[in-house]
């Protein structure tokens, strides 16, 4: 059984970084797919990004353009989001995932991210 842990997320002013980070622990396919995705309060989940242990199947959503960067450290089977030039809109709870694309079947408890005004 596949299991995922966040952490990373915090308060941060509007402007500034946050780095989170998806530790991937017990029985998983090196091949499948890690992703990111976010839910505000009331609002849908979005896609932010994906990738798998090799560097493919990289991908970001539209609203990403250029601020958040997904990347692996296989080492350490973790999955980290580099995120940079936060605004108030990107609070959220952060998820990671794991599986297919577009059929994610593992989740981990999801960490806040609050951006300040």
């Amino acid at each position: 059984q596949v299991q995922l842990v966040e952490s990373g997320g915090g308060l941060v002013q509007a402007g500034g970084s946050l780095r989170l980070s998806c530790k991937v622990s017990g029985r998983y396919n090196s091949s499948s797919v890690m992703a990111w995705f976010r839910q505000a309060p009331g609002k849908e989940r979005d896609f932010i990004a994906r990738i798998n242990w090799n560097g493919g199947w990289l991908y970001y959503g539209s609203f990403v353009k250029g601020r958040f960067t997904i990347s692996t450290d296989n080492a350490r089977n973790t999955v980290y989001l580099q995120m940079n030039s936060l605004k108030p809109e990107d609070t959220a709870i952060y998820y990671c995932a794991t599986g297919v694309p577009g059929s994610y079947d593992t989740w981990g408890q999801g960490t806040q991210v609050t951006v300040s005004s």
